[in-house]
């Protein structure tokens, strides 16, 4: 009986077939197979990859594109090659029922931020529903997602025009900040000022005081003095006679002024005028 002979890789199996019925699993290595009664059919172990890409709806009515990477592997190479006609389309067709039934649960937002949520419902749904077909899923990362053009513009628009609103809100806030604290600075400028001019004022109140207070005992002394100097002289008479005397030397200091402006006065000089004299300045 002549035989041709197979060879399988390493990562591969084959299904052994007589007169089209299963006989036999075929691991990697030469095998013998009688023509025209035995054919084989390779079933690949290794982990492969199906990129999946959906358009759905989400909860606030944007469509949007998931794109889904399932990794998966086969665990039972008869089950899997007997029981489904195309693998990889019906794993495509349940990662589309999964992503059209979760994604319309969630906001646009809520698909970015639950995007690990979402990547592990998908394994889920597809481990159930592809394990008994010989199927072992070992991870399904949603890989992209891209909104429609339209609404990714009008979301940079909202993002834009909301930064321009957060810098036309520091701005005013920085603005206010500078007036108050100029406020505060005149305001603090204004209150020394008040307290300086009110020390002066002070000051110069307490100097008149003392002034006053030294004409007065100077007055009392040159009284005093001028009693003693000349006996019976009353009080009244002394103090007529130094306002007198002081007006007269105010009058020579006027006259001997070089100021610029004075005026010549002319001064009554009858006899009695010294009476009248102490009668005005003492009116």
């Amino acid at each position: 009986m002549t035989c041709c002979f197979v060879c399988i890789e390493s990562g591969q199996i084959g299904l052994k077939e007589r007169f089209g019925k299963y006989t036999e699993t075929m691991d990697a290595g030469c095998h013998c197979l009688i023509p025209c009664v035995e054919t084989f059919n390779l079933v690949n172990l290794r982990v492969q990859t199906i990129n999946v890409r959906c358009e759905s709806k989400t909860k606030d009515n944007v469509f949007v594109m998931i794109e889904t990477s399932v990794q998966y592997k086969v665990t039972k190479p008869e089950e899997s090659y007997y029981q489904l006609d195309d693998s990889r389309a019906q794993i495509k067709a349940f990662v589309f029922d999964v992503i059209r039934a979760e994604v319309p649960k969630l906001t646009l937002d809520e698909v970015f931020t639950d995007k690990e949520q979402l990547s592990q419902s998908v394994k889920s749904e597809l481990t159930e529903m592809l394990e008994t077909y010989g199927f072992k899923i070992l991870s399904t990362p949603v890989t992209d997602i891209d909104p429609d053009a339209n609404v990714k513009r009008s979301l940079n628009q909202m993002n834009e025009q909301k930064n321009i609103k957060e810098a036309m809100k520091e701005k005013a806030e920085s603005d206010a900040i500078v007036k108050i604290k100029n406020a505060e600075a005149e305001g603090s400028q204004m209150r020394i000022m008040a307290e300086a001019d009110a020390e002066s004022k002070y000051q110069a109140g307490l100097g008149l005081s003392r002034q006053r207070k030294a004409i007065v005992d100077g007055l009392s002394e040159s009284v005093q003095l001028f009693q003693e100097g000349v006996k019976g002289v009353d009080a009244q008479t002394v103090m007529d006679l130094i306002m007198i005397t002081q007006y007269f030397d105010m009058m020579e200091k006027i006259g001997t002024s070089k100021t610029k402006g004075t005026n010549t006065l002319f001064i009554p000089n009858g006899p009695g005028e010294v009476h009248n004299f102490s009668n005005q300045l003492r009116g």
